[in-house]
């Protein structure tokens, strides 16, 4: 596959460290990704739509899909270890949304912790990769980002085939119309 084949793939990166931020957007931008940065799990909900309420009660946070977001990601990658929000709190929550549910997540971590490892790959990650990120792990997201976009594609044909057959069997294609008749007065 070439290199332009790769640059319509938009991934977003999330990682509250600049340093680690940057290195990620490098190597994903050297392999002709589109990148978009932030530096949180907030930010990254915002840039995707997702609002979380600010109220702090007892009950979980709820979750609205802003009507302005028209940003398609193909992949979602994230450091573990973030203030407020963790990198599996951020998985969890694409996971529980009805829209971004399909999107692939991979999650970055400078420490090997097996059973962090295995709670995220469990409940939605795509791919756990320990940093420094390297060229290599890169290089394992296409297949993910080929399979979430053959997937969007199958979703398309789906929806259109739903549409034409609707159109096909709409109470205006099907019932017979009648042509008004004259009255013709016999007086």
């Amino acid at each position: 596959m070439g290199m332009a084949a790769e640059a319509q793939f938009h991934v977003l990166a999330v990682d509250d460290s600049v340093i680690d931020r940057m290195l990620i957007e490098r190597l994903l931008k050297t392999s002709s990704f589109h990148v978009t940065a932030v530096d949180s799990g907030s930010k990254a909900l915002r840039f995707l739509g997702l609002v979380e309420d600010e109220k702090r009660t007892e009950e979980p946070p709820t979750i609205s899909l802003e009507a302005n977001q028209d940003v398609e990601v193909n992949l979602i990658i994230t450091d573990y270890c973030m203030p407020e929000m963790t990198g599996y709190d951020l998985l969890r929550k694409i996971k529980e949304s009805k829209s971004l549910k399909d999107i692939p997540v991979v999650i970055m971590s400078s420490e090997n912790v097996p059973s962090r490892i295995n709670r995220c790959l469990e409940d939605g990650a795509d791919e756990f990769f320990l940093k420094p990120v390297q060229q290599s792990d890169v290089n394992r997201l296409r297949p993910h980002l080929l399979k979430s976009k053959v997937k969007d594609e199958e979703e398309q044909q789906i929806s259109n085939k739903r549409k034409e057959t609707e159109e096909r069997h709409s109470p205006e294609k099907t019932r017979t119309k009648m042509e008004p008749q004259k009255v013709v007065n016999s007086s």
